[in-house]
């Protein structure tokens, strides 16, 4: 919802424990605490890349929730549960970004969901060349049949999506009402995954101003540089690591410019009492965005510290000197 952040994550250790991920959590920024739903606190389950088999796990999140979302909804309390999930990521055969493999992934995901809906579709890939008519429209048939609340779209670039937007005003059909792409603090330098869109860095300046302009929500994932802004990760020992995810935070952002943001980071974190992932979230939801920022955290305890990240104030000289545009703050 534009000119609202929100806490985005109900984040117990009992969710960590049965999804075995640790990308459940967003934070965003509204001062109020934890967003309502007709006056009642809800939460939100962010699945991301849920639909999909995790290199940790035996089978998709989905499956694995959808015996939490099914008790959910025997107890008639589906409503205050918002679920976002995605579909239409490439594999290895084709790009999947098309009305029927939007339709079948849907299906699959309530099917594993064991849920009639989902309160926000997005999806996980973009393909340039498929005109934006049909996605759009397909998306409005499920709106429309109740299956989907809101659409998005994750690693699609703003262009796409004022392209379809403007389709979708000029058919009288609802448009995409949220984007996913990378942002922080750390410049991306090589994609984690083919066909990734960020925004970070000096080009992503576009689109940011884009986005700063229609003020649409932005659930920008590894917020944290894909914990490039842990502190564990420093000059010296980027060959000690093993984990997959850690092995692909090397190449997208262990570069020198960043290791001198992170120097920049550690320093305000030890001056005010704060942690490296605080200081990197809040230069992160300071920006003039409408921003829920998604984080990977193994605990509740741990997601409770990046949550604090929200009430850290940042002057403009600091946010300026954090990503090197000065050297004074």
């Amino acid at each position: 919802m534009p000119g609202r952040h929100w806490d985005l994550s109900i984040c117990s250790d009992e969710v960590w424990r049965i999804s075995g991920r640790p990308e459940v959590a967003a934070v965003g920024h509204e001062r109020t605490g934890r967003p309502t739903l007709d006056g009642r606190a809800f939460a939100v389950l962010l699945l991301e890349g849920a639909h999909l088999l995790h290199p940790h796990l035996d089978e998709p999140l989905e499956r694995r929730l959808g015996a939490v979302v099914g008790w959910l909804g025997e107890r008639g309390v589906r409503e205050e549960i918002v679920i976002i999930t995605k579909g239409a990521h490439h594999n290895d055969d084709r790009r999947c970004v098309t009305p029927f493999d939007i339709t079948s992934d849907l299906f699959d995901s309530l099917a594993r969901l064991n849920t009639d809906y989902v309160d926000l579709y997005l999806l996980h890939r973009d393909d340039p060349e498929v005109p934006v008519g049909p996605i759009v429209e397909v998306l409005n048939e499920h709106r429309q049949a109740g299956r989907i609340h809101a659409f998005g779209g994750s690693n699609w670039t703003h262009q796409r999506i004022e392209q379809a937007n403007s389709y979708a005003k000029a058919k009288g059909l609802t448009p995409f009402v949220v984007s996913s792409p990378n942002y922080s603090l750390a410049e991306q330098f090589q994609e984690p995954w083919e066909n990734c869109i960020t925004i970070s860095g000096s080009a992503g300046h576009a689109a940011r101003q884009w986005y700063a302009e229609h003020q649409m929500p932005l659930l920008t994932w590894s917020s944290l540089a894909g914990g490039f802004f842990s502190g564990r990760f420093t000059r010296d020992n980027l060959d000690t690591f093993d984990d997959y995810f850690d092995q692909l935070v090397i190449p997208a952002y262990c570069y020198e410019e960043n290791f001198q943001r992170l120097d920049r980071v550690a320093l305000l974190a030890e001056e005010e009492g704060l942690t490296i992932p605080q200081v990197a979230l809040a230069y992160v939801l300071k920006q003039p965005l409408n921003i829920f920022a998604v984080v990977g955290c193994k605990t509740g305890a741990e997601f409770k510290v990046n949550l604090e990240a929200s009430q850290i104030e940042l002057s403009p000289g600091e946010l300026a000197w954090l990503n090197l545009q000065s050297d004074t703050r």
